[in-house]
């Protein structure tokens, strides 16, 4: 396999998912993100995206959860001696009291994310580093690419979700330009979303216009590619990637798909 020389840009609703994946996988992408912030395209927009919506998607995913019907367990008065009846009562004790638990560690989580939060915690390092490739607040370039981001909202240019109202994903797109650009590298863009383009046929397919657009303004020989898989797009710059990982990845996605049909 060819290793591209490239920036990745990790789109919000990708960081997002790490609290529906299995722990131990969300782990091990975290820390390649933890190691490699030089290779990572983000900024505030991407911070506030993120910690707007933290809070929801760990409650979503707790709702998800459902505590056994006991009512459905109930045995008919003659065996409420017999054994297995005493058993199914222990379960249920021993569940109740895991749910307790359960609770209140994800009030820790909401109440103290620097502390409690392992996906909140490493993408703070994200977010605090100085990289060249973090838009961050400290950054003076900020107000420019706002400037450009004001403009292509205005003339209804991508990326932009229908009715949006909010010039987030401009501001994103600008800056990944901007990378592209001061960088001399290609772009990899990792999103879940179609604000960037359409996938058809497990194959996704950047905007026409944003394609034309990053060759004009970058260059015709760069490269710039949609993936909805974070795995394929460390793979792609020859980063470690398990087995685990990607069918966790794929997992979800899946899922997602199915949930869409429905």
């Amino acid at each position: 396999m060819n290793f591209l020389d490239a920036l990745i840009f990790i789109d919000t609703n990708i960081f997002l998912d790490f609290y529906r994946i299995r722990n131990d996988v969300s782990v091990s992408y975290l820390e390649s993100i933890d190691k490699h912030h030089d290779r990572i395209i983000t900024g505030s927009q991407i911070e506030m995206e993120y910690k707007k919506n933290r809070q929801k998607v760990i409650l979503d995913s707790i709702d998800s959860i459902k505590t056994p019907n006991w009512n459905a367990l109930t045995p008919p008065a003659i065996l409420t001696d017999a054994q297995p009846v005493k058993v199914i009562q222990k379960k249920k004790e021993e569940i109740n009291q895991q749910q307790k638990i359960l609770k209140q560690r994800i009030i820790d989580i909401l109440k103290n994310p620097a502390s409690n939060d392992i996906v909140y915690k490493t993408l703070q390092r994200l977010f605090k580093n100085d990289s060249p490739y973090n838009l961050n607040r400290e950054n003076k370039r900020r107000f420019t690419i706002r400037n450009l981001a004001r403009k292509r909202f205005v003339l209804g240019y991508p990326p932009r979700k229908k009715d949006d109202n909010s010039i987030g994903d401009a501001v994103n797109w600008e800056w990944i330009i901007q990378c592209a650009i001061d960088s001399g590298k290609h772009i990899i863009l990792v999103t879940r979303d179609t604000d960037y383009g359409l996938k058809y046929s497990n194959e996704l397919f950047l905007n026409d216009w944003l394609l034309q657009e990053f060759k004009q303004r970058v260059s015709t020989r760069r490269k710039i590619i949609l993936t909805d898989r974070l795995s394929v797009a460390f793979k792609m710059i020859s980063l470690a990637v398990t087995k685990e990982m990607e069918e966790e990845e794929e997992k979800l996605i899946v899922s997602d798909q199915e949930e869409n049909v429905l």
